[in-house]
């Protein structure tokens, strides 16, 4: 197996006497769709929060491409490498959704996020942000001001910016979390078109066990924040301490 992109080694979080997170060892690779589950507390979001700089490790390391990131602020680890769809939202709440995206490309383009800056290069930027915005279904939206948009409209925005970033990590938390039955179909859609371009690595929290069957490769499951399994989806799902500790209910009815 190659050298896996993403590696956490002994992650721990602790606050005050509670450790949230307890020495999470876990490698991820490139190609590779895991989604991360277990019950409320278990420390997914906590996990994710120290994978992308939110909050400090109070033990272990989060390894990049084999390089140490502790230490670094998001910004740093966003410009590693590891993108995160809430770091995103809003960038400029009270601009447009496409000049929103353009900033993205223009400063991925490592050209700075001036909105005034290479006149030159305006339309060229400005094309390529519209083909995200076709790709999530919002080129219709473009001259709407972000904080006007629907909250459906704002995941999606999420997912635009994190694609104009173009990270080698995606990492996706809850992504249908709040949305209509009409609206998260197409935020899936956009993340089952990342997957098999099979060339970035994707995380993905998520409760809804129809969508992680459908969408994983690989299942790790938190509880008391320890890794209590890790495998593909049909042994995870099939496992009886899995179905009864920590999916409960929610597996038995799919």
């Amino acid at each position: 197996m190659t050298s896996p992109i993403l590696a956490t080694e002994g992650l721990t979080v602790r606050f005050g006497g509670h450790v949230a997170v307890d020495a999470v060892s876990c490698a991820f690779q490139t190609g590779e769709l895991t989604a991360i589950v277990g019950p409320n507390g278990a420390g997914k979001t906590t996990y994710f929060n120290l994978i992308s700089g939110q909050i400090p490790a109070s033990a272990g390391r989060v390894l990049l491409r084999g390089r140490d990131l502790s230490g670094q602020s998001v910004s740093q680890r966003t410009r590693a490498g590891i993108g995160r769809a809430f770091q995103l939202t809003n960038l400029f709440p009270n601009l447009s959704v496409l000049e929103n995206v353009r900033l993205v490309v223009q400063s991925n383009a490592g050209q700075g996020m001036n909105l005034w800056s290479m006149a030159s290069r305006h339309a060229e930027l400005t094309e390529a942000a519209e083909a995200i915005l076709t790709r999530v279904r919002l080129i219709g939206n473009r001259d709407q001001t972000v904080s006007e948009l629907s909250h459906g409209n704002q995941r999606k925005l999420e997912v635009a910016l994190l694609i104009a970033l173009d990270p080698a990590v995606y990492m996706f938390d809850e992504p249908t979390a709040g949305m209509s039955v009409d609206e998260a179909p197409v935020v899936l859609d956009l993340i089952a078109e990342l997957k098999e371009q099979r060339d970035r690595t994707i995380l993905l929290v998520e409760h809804k066990m129809d969508v992680i069957r459908t969408l994983a490769d690989r299942i790790i499951v938190l509880h008391n924040g320890a890794l209590a399994a890790d495998g593909d989806p049909a042994t995870v799902m099939a496992s009886d301490v899995v179905q009864e500790a920590y999916m409960g209910r929610e597996l038995e009815d799919v």
